[in-house]
């Protein structure tokens, strides 16, 4: 059985609108932040139904006006509109009631996270008034705030009620609600999201194949922060269909790791559901805490003093890297071999580490470049490499530099170092990626210099995560296609 995917509109439709909804069942007015639109020339572009929501400012949304205003613009919007979304709290009065018939009612809730007998009240409240649909939907701020929704779906087992949490650490849950009976997946048309945590339709069907539901008898995920940006879930859910593997990865953006393991891994929930968790990936900034909870850290991974994977071997998790994977199969995919090369390793963290580790074992000659001295010495003197300080960093005096800092991410960060006085023979590896190549990776292609993109880094790292996690081999030709890359060579 497939999701019935909503649409939710944020802004006025552009033009062509109607090609990104060749799926969707139904489309969501959000009348809170685009206005009253009028749904006769949505209909001539949109064959599904057309959901009305004027979300109150008390329940996330952008409504503020009287009782009485609000309730004109309810039953009227019930005249012109297929369904129409009542919050529970304020919108049950007998004249909304009597003049929105029960097929036509969504009936939501938004409010602070509650536990599962708080949640379960909520709804045998909402229950005492009939609806099409029960919409619940706590915001998650903690970790272990977004697993009452869930186990409610466990628990009810009805396919009249959609529970998930809000917020960015919630956004998982979205995902795995369908799993659990929840008959609808909400999405963004475009890129303003209709809520925190709401994920664009783009998303969904590229990341996680909705609205298709195959079995999913394990997850497996990518824990950072943020994470709500990153390609591993497209890269990980569209292996798993290719190969037939009943598992779903999801992305836990993560501000305390220590409370995610405790509440999430450790807490339960996930068993109770019947989706065990089989393993993670792991990203900034939470590398250093991941090799921490492991029970059996590799010996590569203790050196580096980071992990980002994390397998749960039969109840023990065992902490690994394959960071270094990432930077030197992409080289040598290229022929470059990095025995060759006097590298320069910009940054100390866990990715920068890792780096350096992977081209000093592939025997090339590293300097690790750090800002901090102190940091960057000790990393130089744990991994027996080369320290240079920031500031006397010339890009003249190597033939491969590997960007290991986080300039880039955003639009207006500048250059992490002068391009221009790179040598011509020069190999940049940028480990930052973004959906379309970084301005470094930009720049330096323009200057003729080889590049290897960050996205190429993620998938050679991937492909050991998989591998450990699944028993399978990614599907590599696969995996350069989906994040806009071609095979070296090819």
């Amino acid at each position: 059985m497939d999701a019935t995917l909503v649409a939710t509109l944020t802004t006025p439709p552009g033009e062509g609108f109607e090609a990104e909804l060749a799926d969707v069942a139904w489309l969501e007015v959000r009348a809170d932040l685009v206005g009253d639109l009028a749904p006769e020339p949505l209909r001539a572009r949109f064959p599904g139904q057309l959901l009305y929501t004027l979300r109150s400012r008390a329940e996330g949304g952008a409504w503020e006006g009287s009782v009485e205003r609000r309730k004109r613009r309810l039953i009227e919007a019930a005249e012109r509109f297929d369904l129409v979304d009542l919050e529970a709290a304020r919108d049950l009065a007998p004249e909304v009631l009597q003049a929105i018939p029960a097929e036509k009612r969504i009936l939501s809730w938004h409010g602070p996270a509650p536990d599962l007998s708080g949640l379960k009240a909520v709804f045998e409240k909402m229950a005492a008034t009939q609806a099409r649909l029960y919409k619940l939907v706590p915001t998650a701020s903690q970790p272990g705030e977004e697993i009452p929704p869930l186990l409610l779906l466990d628990a009810l087992k009805r396919r009249d009620v959609a529970a998930f949490a809000a917020g960015p650490g919630g956004a998982w849950t979205r995902l795995v609600a369908p799993r659990l009976g929840a008959p609808v997946v909400y999405g963004a048309l475009g890129d303003v999201p209709g809520a925190p945590g709401q994920l664009s339709l783009a998303r969904l069907r590229e990341d996680y194949g909705l609205p298709a539901l195959p079995p999913v008898e394990r997850l497996f995920g990518v824990v950072g922060h943020p994470v709500l940006h990153s390609l591993s879930p497209r890269l990980h859910n569209s292996a798993y269909r290719e190969l037939g593997l009943p598992y779903l990865y999801l992305p836990f953006h993560v501000e305390s790791f220590g409370d995610f393991w405790l509440e999430v891994v450790e807490g339960g929930a996930l068993e109770q559901i019947g989706m065990p968790l089989g393993g993670l990936s792991v990203t900034t900034p939470h590398k250093e805490a991941a090799l921490a909870v492991a029970a059996a850290p590799s010996p590569r991974a203790e050196l580096i003093a980071a992990a980002n994977t994390l397998i749960n071997q039969r109840e023990t998790w065992e902490a690994e890297s394959t960071d270094p994977e990432g930077v030197v199969l992409p080289l040598q995919a290229r022929g470059i071999d990095p025995a060759t090369r006097r590298a320069a390793v910009l940054g100390a963290g866990g990715a920068g580490r890792s780096a350096a580790e992977g081209l000093a074992v592939a025997g090339a000659w590293v300097t690790l470049v750090n800002r901090s001295h102190a940091k960057g010495r000790e990393a130089a003197e744990r991994l027996k490499l080369a320290f240079a300080p920031f500031e006397s960093f010339h890009p003249s005096a190597f033939d491969l530099i590997v960007h290991a800092t986080p300039l880039g991410r955003a639009a207006a960060d500048p250059l992490p170092f002068d391009v221009a006085a790179c040598r011509p023979d020069c190999v940049i590896v940028d480990l930052v990626y973004k959906d379309e190549p970084t301005a470094l990776v930009r720049a330096a292609a323009e200057r003729g210099l080889t590049v290897i993109d960050g996205r190429e880094v993620l998938v050679y790292q991937a492909l050991g995560q998989f591998r450990a996690m699944t028993g399978r081999e990614m599907p590599l030709a696969t995996a350069l296609r989906i994040v806009g890359l071609a095979e070296a060579g090819a």
